[in-house]
């Protein structure tokens, strides 16, 4: 019996004194606004003027499109009365599919320029997200949350302190220095600037 509670008294022992060396990590959440680390990140620019030329593109596409359906319109009204019944529903048969047309083109464009924010973006998206780990290791932060990250106009972080904003040290970490306090970076990618 004695020899139990020796054991029962030892491994309380030893318990009690693992527990007390186990080192609780305290929970630390930090915050960054990415929209804020883009827009003051070098390859913003480049980003904004390839997408700018990227819709440009789109819109040249989606005017030659409708310049088309005009032209073909106009020829089908100046001679419809003249036209057999064949010949004027196949001419008002291309006017519909080129009108079909169109309308795909103008649904795939809004997507197509959306993937190709996407695509510009990623590289230096991977670039903030490396940033965000390092700091946030190297001060012990356990979760960063992105001050700007909510549906529609809400943040997903309401409020905050200060000194758990890690955007700075961000793009410290990511070579770019922090504009003075209280200055705003214009807007880029058509994402307005909140601070």
């Amino acid at each position: 019996m004695k020899f139990i509670s020796k054991i029962v008294i030892g491994a309380t022992i030893f318990g009690g004194s693992f527990l007390v060396n186990a080192q609780v990590k305290p929970l630390r959440i930090g915050y960054t606004n990415v929209d804020y680390l883009i827009s003051l990140h070098p390859d913003s620019k480049k980003i904004d003027t390839d997408l700018r030329a990227y819709r440009s593109q789109l819109d040249k596409e989606a005017e030659s499109l409708g310049k088309e359906f005009r032209e073909k319109y106009e020829g089908y009204e100046k001679g419809k009365s003249m036209m057999s019944e064949p010949t004027r529903a196949s001419k008002e048969k291309d006017l519909m599919q080129l009108q079909e047309r169109i309308q795909e083109f103008q649904r795939n464009a809004e997507s197509d320029l959306q993937k190709k924010q996407l695509e510009l973006l990623q590289p230096v998206l991977d670039k903030i997200q490396k940033a965000i780990d390092a700091v946030a290791n190297e001060n012990g932060f356990t979760y960063v949350l992105n001050s700007d990250a909510g549906m529609g106009t809400t943040p997903i972080l309401l409020h905050g302190p200060e000194n758990d904003n890690i955007s700075d040290l961000v793009l410290k970490k990511l070579g770019i220095t922090a504009p003075p306090k209280g200055t705003v970076p214009n807007k880029t990618q058509g994402t307005p600037r909140k601070k």
